[in-house]
């Protein structure tokens, strides 16, 4: 488990829209752009292995939001062609200070993990969360959007793994993801993601769908 000590105040950023990192989940991603290939050949160099993940804004270039999640490189492999399947597993929330110039084709940003302790500790419980009705509201939009999901699993998952891999594999916009990402604690992002749930239901909007 990392602590607070072992987190470096500069870390390649992944800039990705519509992808959501968690403390404690897991991210799978495909690696193939050249940048990014040199990102991960220099991170499995770093004794941490932290990539943050962080949204761009839309429509606004190359800024980036302020808030991003840093993961750690648990797993990967590599194609015969030379790009690489990953899995990220999020190890703590960040706040940017500042983008890093310097002589690498990828982005790194000086960043903090103040008012983020949270994300090194245990798992969340969320108290107020109604599994029947949530589990209701969710099976209305998987069907709405013609979405398939293993219903075993969801049901005996933990409070953080059902709300967090939700929150990540659901099809929102990116800015919907952000706030997601934001949230302070587990119940207010299942109160988040339950406001998302409702309001794509009654507007009728599914965005794109969970591959």
């Amino acid at each position: 488990m990392f602590s607070a000590t072992d987190l470096p105040d500069t870390i390649p950023v992944f800039p990705l829209p519509g992808a959501l990192l968690l403390p404690r989940a897991r991210l799978p991603l495909h690696i193939f752009e050249p940048r990014y290939l040199a990102m991960l050949d220099d991170v499995l160099k770093t004794p941490g292995r932290l990539i943050g993940m962080i949204q761009p804004y839309e429509g606004r270039g190359d800024k980036l939001h302020s808030i991003g999640c840093a993961g750690r490189l648990t797993g990967f492999s590599e194609t015969e062609d030379g790009r690489y399947m990953v899995t990220l597993t999020g190890i703590s929330r960040f706040r940017v200070h500042h983008e890093v110039e310097g002589f690498t084709p990828y982005r790194r940003c000086s960043v903090s993990w103040d008012g983020f302790g949270a994300d090194l500790g245990h798992s969340e419980t969320d108290p107020g969360l109604d599994r029947a009705t949530f589990m209701a509201l969710l099976g209305r939009f998987f069907e709405a959007r013609g979405l398939s999901t293993d219903w075993d699993s969801l049901k005996e998952a933990d409070d953080e793994l059902l709300i967090n891999s939700l929150s990540m594999l659901c099809p929102f916009e990116p800015e919907d993801k952000q706030a997601l990402l934001e949230a302070p604690s587990l119940p207010t992002r299942r109160e988040t993601l339950v406001t998302l749930l409702e309001f794509a239901l009654r507007s009728g909007d599914g965005g794109e769908r969970v591959q």
